[in-house]
């Protein structure tokens, strides 16, 4: 694709759109004036028309993904990982267009990229302003609905354990690129409308310092922190390299990042609540966090909760 340079861009205060896919081989950058022609739409915050979209879904089996699982168990054990993102892809079905999708749907942040794929995430992913960089790793899932909910997650030892490891990671990750680096707010709740769910997330808030230069090498910056840690695990090169091994499939910008430059500051969200056209027919993204202590029912519950347009 035909895009212009994010150092330049960003070094001339040249507003402009990003996108990378999952291991940031393909970023990409748009001036935001070429989003119309490019056939691209973006929103931060912005509400959606909510109106009920059907979606038919038809989840890799349980066994299937049991076996996906097992095997990531095994890779722990032997210590290779600590944490791994696992995910899968279920076909679907909605009549609606993937631009009817995108305006019905009413998420913090979400994205259609031409007739590829629309996406409405609730996770951010950097956000960079007065020269500090933030990120945000969430991690942790549980439907409101179960009685003490927030008490239960908040008090979970493996979601702690798993909660641990991701933070630790993104510290290290923003060390790599900023100086001064700070937990600022340490297993915090969202509430998130997943179709006729809502699910609370548990997200942490991290910090560094930048230098005021940080626009002339923001390419830099962003291959340095891709891929994201909470969709990905630890260590993250060898985690990589077991998620392609066991997943199966190619994630393509499913948890890859998107985000904009506003002439000053930059904001970012992970690509995650993901629906694909596919030769094959539609299929919805999604996954979850494994570690040791994973139990694969409750894995492959909260990986179909998650097929769900808000």
């Amino acid at each position: 694709m035909a895009t212009a340079s994010l150092n330049a861009l960003c070094t001339q205060s040249v507003p402009f759109f990003f996108l990378s896919d999952f291991e940031g081989k393909d970023l990409a950058c748009y001036p935001l004036d070429t989003l119309a022609d490019e056939d691209i739409e973006f929103a931060f915050h912005a509400t959606g028309t909510p109106h009920d979209t059907r979606v038919d879904k038809q989840p890799v089996g349980f066994e299937t993904y049991k076996e996906k699982l097992l095997r990531v168990q095994e890779y722990i054990r032997n210590g290779e990982t600590y944490l791994l993102n696992l995910t899968q892809p279920t076909p679907i079905e909605c009549s609606d267009s993937l631009h009817t999708i995108y305006t019905k749907a009413n998420a913090p942040f979400k994205l259609r990229f031409k007739d590829q794929f629309v996406c409405f995430s609730p996770e951010k992913f950097i956000e960079i302003i007065d020269d500090k960089i933030y990120t945000y790793p969430m991690k942790g899932t549980i439907d409101a609905s179960i009685p003490h909910a927030e008490a239960t997650i908040l008090s979970d030892e493996k979601e702690m354990a798993e909660h641990l490891m991701v933070v630790d990671l993104l510290r290290n990750d923003l060390g790599i690129v900023a100086t001064n680096i700070q937990v600022e707010k340490f297993r915090y709740i969202d509430r998130i409308k997943a179709g006729a769910k809502t699910l609370l997330q548990v997200s942490s808030k991290i910090s560094g310092q930048l230098e005021n230069t940080w626009p002339s090498r923001i390419e830099e910056i962003l291959h340095s922190l891709l891929p994201a840690g909470s969709i990905s695990g630890t260590p993250k090169k060898r985690t990589v390299e077991i998620i392609k091994e066991v997943e199966g499939y190619e994630r393509g910008y499913f948890t890859g990042v998107f985000g904009y430059f506003d002439g000053t500051n930059l904001y970012s969200a992970v690509s995650i609540r993901f629906i694909e056209n596919t030769p094959y027919g539609r299929v919805y993204k999604s996954g979850g966090g494994i570690t040791i202590d994973s139990d694969a029912q409750k894995e492959y519950e909260e990986l179909i909760d998650k097929i769900y347009i808000p």
